[in-house]
């Protein structure tokens, strides 16, 4: 196998499974755990197929070519060991920035941003955690922004195995029982935007709320002013 095959069958692995099932056996477990853990740990493999391969796994667990508990084990270990070594890694770079003699980073990064960065996932990185899981190539980059803004440790390994079991559970889960179903198989990625989506509209209103209700006190503020 040349390297454009590999490549192609790891962009479409989702498609192959049920061949490496048959040729790899209980081996498969190992690279679908490799996979999981490139694509939550690595920034250069973004475009791994995360959602499609655990829904269409779990599809395999339902027709007993694989084992659903063994499994969603070794994937939510995948999950939380990628993002933590992205986490680390980020977290490296971000002492670089603040390190005297590499200030040429600076160029790259600006300490300013992230310092805002920092104080948004203290706030809010635990929903960004959490949701991200759900949304391709966003829970790639994550965890190392998390690492670069300095979200504390604690904090983001809390978030990060709450994320890994609901992404995994519910997605392996969702194969194992609908997997069959053409329509929900072939626009997975679609119905997860639209569920993520769901879970931020409140979290949206909620601050155009805020900003209105800020914007009025401003206005009011300058007519009190101008009187």
């Amino acid at each position: 196998m040349d390297l454009v095959q590999f490549l192609e069958l790891m962009l479409h692995i989702d498609k192959f499974l049920g061949v490496l099932i048959q040729q790899y056996g209980a081996m498969i477990y190992a690279v679908l755990f490799m996979i999981v853990f490139c694509e939550t740990g690595l920034v250069v493999f973004p475009f791994l197929p995360g959602d499609t391969l655990l829904f269409i796994a779990g599809a395999f667990c339902a027709g007993g070519a694989l084992n659903i508990w063994e499994l969603m084990s070794l994937l939510v270990a995948a999950a939380v060991l990628g993002n933590t070594v992205n986490y680390w890694i980020g977290s490296a770079i971000g002492d670089k920035v603040l390190a005297a003699h590499y200030t040429w980073l600076e160029r790259w990064i600006d300490r300013k941003a992230l310092n805002k960065t920092h104080a948004f996932y203290e706030h809010h990185g635990g929903k960004t955690m959490v949701l991200s899981r759900f949304v391709p190539i966003v829970r790639t980059f994550a965890p190392f922004v998390a690492g670069v803004s300095k979200m504390t440790f604690s904090r983001f390994q809390l978030f990060n195995i709450i994320g890994a079991l609901a992404w995994v559970i519910v997605l392996v889960v969702g194969g194992y029982f609908f997997g069959h179903i053409h329509m929900i198989r072939h626009h997975l990625n679609v119905i997860v935007l639209i569920g993520v989506a769901g879970a931020l509209l409140p979290i949206i209103v909620a601050a155009l709320w805020q900003f209105w209700k800020m914007a009025r006190k401003r206005r009011s503020k300058r007519n009190a002013g101008g009187v």
